[in-house]
């Protein structure tokens, strides 16, 4: 008797292989791992499997479980990078904050030290201003304050003469303005100047003038020569201490030097 062998949509169906349920598997184990599912889902998933199949998860679950370590020691370097990134950031900061405080800190002191500078040199100048000096250097009183004698109109000496040659520098005794320069007559070539403390002097006999009215002088300028020009014997300084700056105000111009520290 003869057999007919099943064929068409008669035949049995085979069972998947092991390879391809493996295979499948293994793929949806990384979907859910990559979703964080796969550690609640997994085990009841494989307690039916045989231990074949079981053992061909193994791979995959050890994959992601890798995959996971590496994003969490990638997260880990991110951060410390940020953190590393914000604490130079914070110290490059600081930094500029003492570079700031330094340069302010020097020129503060610059600055002070430039307001001491110029407080010291203007009470120097204070001091320079409101000195005294002799009219002739290295000098000496020849005629005293009111010696008699016919030659003075007034029957007295109005000042005092001072040792010079012709062409010895004459200085401004101190700081002051001039008011006469010029011819006086009986004085001859004579400078009349409003010192600071609003007395007057007076420089007569000059050979030469150096200065005009209205000219600012100070302490030992060079405001003329002397000479022997005006009513005289011989060359020589002639000078006058006043109240104002007309004649017959005079006072004693040795008392008055003496008074701003002149030694004469």
């Amino acid at each position: 008797m003869a057999f007919t062998r099943a064929t068409g949509k008669h035949r049995r169906p085979s069972r998947p292989s092991l390879v391809t349920r493996t295979t499948v598997r293994a793929a949806g184990v990384a979907a859910l791992a990559t979703t964080g599912v796969v550690g609640t889902l997994a085990a009841p998933a494989l307690a039916g499997e045989s231990a074949v199949e079981q053992t061909g998860l193994t791979p995959v679950i050890s994959i992601g479980e890798t995959l996971a370590d590496q994003i969490d020691a990638q997260a880990a370097a991110q951060e410390q990078a940020a953190e590393k990134a914000a604490a130079e950031k914070r110290a490059v900061a600081a930094e500029k904050r003492a570079l700031a405080a330094a340069k302010k800190e020097a020129e503060e002191r610059a600055k002070e030290a430039r307001e001491t500078e110029a407080r010291a040199a203007r009470e120097a100048e204070r001091k320079r201003l409101n000195t005294f000096v002799a009219p002739i250097s290295g000098s000496y009183i020849s005629t005293g304050y009111k010696a008699g004698g016919a030659v003075w109109s007034s029957g007295s000496h109005t000042g005092i003469d001072f040792h010079a040659s012709s062409g010895t520098t004459v200085h401004s005794v101190g700081s002051g303005t001039v008011v006469e320069a010029g011819w006086g007559g009986a004085y001859g070539n004579n400078i009349v100047i409003k010192m600071i403390d609003g007395t007057y002097t007076q420089y007569g006999h000059l050979s030469s003038i150096n200065v005009s009215v209205g000219q600012t002088v100070t302490p030992g300028q060079q405001i003329g020569l002397s000479g022997a020009t005006g009513n005289v014997t011989g060359a020589h300084l002639h000078f006058e201490a006043r109240t104002t700056a007309e004649y017959g105000s005079d006072m004693d111009p040795v008392a008055y030097l003496r008074s701003h520290g002149v030694n004469v």
